[in-house]
């Protein structure tokens, strides 16, 4: 007979499976489908720096979208050309800059040229998705140098530096846009500028303004487009489970996560050992895409429900361990910013609860002085995939930045979104021929009757 196995009578409560528990495949599967909702912007993220980890200097993807090593970052210098499928949702109101941050290789310094009167926000985001840092027109940020520093560093600021930064994980994203009219007078005005924005390691850093010509940025070969049209996958459930432990390391719980962590590496722990459960979770991973994330690409499935079908949400990238919110906002529409920088509101639906689609005409209305905002808003359309839909006039959305804007006689601002041109054409936002769609109203620095729920968008009505 065997002599049984003895273990020392436990001392405190566990949080979650004691380690070495035997799991059902059951259980696993019930385990590993609920970790892969919750932490999918993580494991987004963390793709993300490791698609580009291996680039030997900020360049562009396919000649059209930022691409960067990490704690460096490539500026455009137009609008984002509508081909580009890395990120959903783009919009074609800001030049964009963007690039990993690896603050465990090294802090980073953020580089703020004085922008005079021109809208700007600094994005800086954790491997939650949340931001960390304040620099934009609406936090009055001073030009100079600002510096990014991971959650475990000790090092001595240096003489320069405006504010220090810290955030929660090592792993993060940065993303800078500054307005420009569609003018190419303004065009040209903003090129000085860009080329003062820039991230660059700490190392680097002399105190003195770095020039970079962005036009010379090199060209990197783009991912394969999806069959679908869709965004470029950065979540791959054969490889989620084999990553989590390095993403857990980066992101220390939150208060209140502990179990849900624990639990996680137990189940990793075990499929290591079994390559039946390791198989069983990468299949029930595979279903969660399927079953859970994808249909979050659909802004109808997901946030705060306002008048007229819209949806909003309140807490962007602040979304803590509000789990759906943070995976429906990085499934839909990655890297939005704080309430304060931008609120934004969603429709797929018309005013009926029908459908968007080419088939049929539609107008959005906008009183005068609406949206309210210190910055700048736009109406964007976007086909079913969150992308720009190709039309003759190679125009994706109307706003602020488009000055020509018929008014109507109360001042109001008649927005026609249809396939077919319109008799107003300067209004005229083209819709893709029978085909579904979405709408997206961007309110960048908006007024405080936008923040609070009191001003909601207009409705999309059918027109004749």
């Amino acid at each position: 007979m065997a002599t049984p196995t003895k273990h020392a009578a436990p001392t405190t409560i566990a949080f979650g499976p004691t380690k070495g528990t035997r799991f059902t495949e059951q259980y696993a599967r019930l385990v590993a489908r609920d970790t892969y909702f919750w932490a999918w912007a993580l494991s987004n993220i963390y793709n993300r720096r490791r698609l580009f980890e291996t680039l030997k200097e900020p360049g562009k993807l396919g000649g059209v979208l930022p691409a960067a090593p990490p704690n460096r970052i490539t500026m455009l210098q137009d609008y984002i050309k509508p081909s580009q499928r890395e990120v959903c949702c783009p919009n074609q109101d800001v030049v964009y800059g963007a690039g990993p941050l690896a603050l465990d290789i090294e802090p980073a310094v953020v580089q703020v040229p004085e922008m005079g009167d021109r809208f700007y926000v600094y994005q800086i985001v954790d491997l939650r998705t949340d931001s960390f840092a304040n620099l934009g027109s609406m936090y009055n940020s001073k030009p100079g140098f600002y510096l990014l520093v991971g959650p475990n560093w000790t090092g001595k600021t240096p003489k320069g530096i405006n504010e220090v930064f810290r955030s929660k994980t090592n792993t993060g994203f940065t993303c800078p846009r500054l307005f420009m009219d569609d003018t190419d007078e303004d065009r040209r005005a903003i090129q000085p500028l860009i080329a003062q924005v820039n991230v660059y390691p700490l190392s680097e850093f002399d105190g003195t303004m770095k020039i970079r010509d962005w036009s010379t940025a090199p060209d990197y070969p783009a991912p394969p487009p999806t069959p679908g049209g869709g965004e470029a996958p950065k979540v791959h459930p054969k490889t989620f489970f084999d990553d989590l432990p390095k993403l857990f390391e980066d992101a220390p719980p939150l208060p209140g996560e502990e179990v849900r962590y624990a639990e996680a590496l137990s189940l990793c722990d075990a499929a290591a050992k079994d390559p039946k459960l390791k198989a069983a979770i990468i299949d029930e991973a595979t279903r969660a895409q399927e079953e859970l994330v994808e249909p979050l690409l659909q802004f109808r499935n997901s946030g705060i429900p306002l008048p007229f079908n819209w949806t909003t949400t309140i807490n962007g990238a602040a979304f803590g361990t509000d789990y759906f919110t943070r995976t429906a906002v990085a499934r839909s529409n990655i890297f939005v910013n704080k309430p304060l920088e931008a609120k934004y509101f969603y429709q797929d639906l018309d005013s009926s609860g029908q459908r968007l689609n080419g088939s049929n005409r539609y107008k959005v209305t906008f009183r005068k002085g609406e949206p309210p905002v210190k910055g700048f808003w736009s109406l964007t359309l976007y086909d079913e995939q969150h992308f720009f839909a190709p039309n003759e006039l190679n125009r994706y959305s109307l706003g602020t930045k488009n000055r020509d804007l018929k008014r109507n006689a109360d001042g109001s601002v008649t927005i026609y979104v249809q396939a077919d041109a319109p008799a107003e054409r300067t209004n005229w936002l083209p819709a893709p021929k029978d085909a579904d769609f979405s709408l997206y109203i961007r309110t960048y620095w908006a007024e405080q009757s936008v923040l609070d729920g009191t001003w909601t968008p207009p409705a999309v009505d059918e027109s004749a």
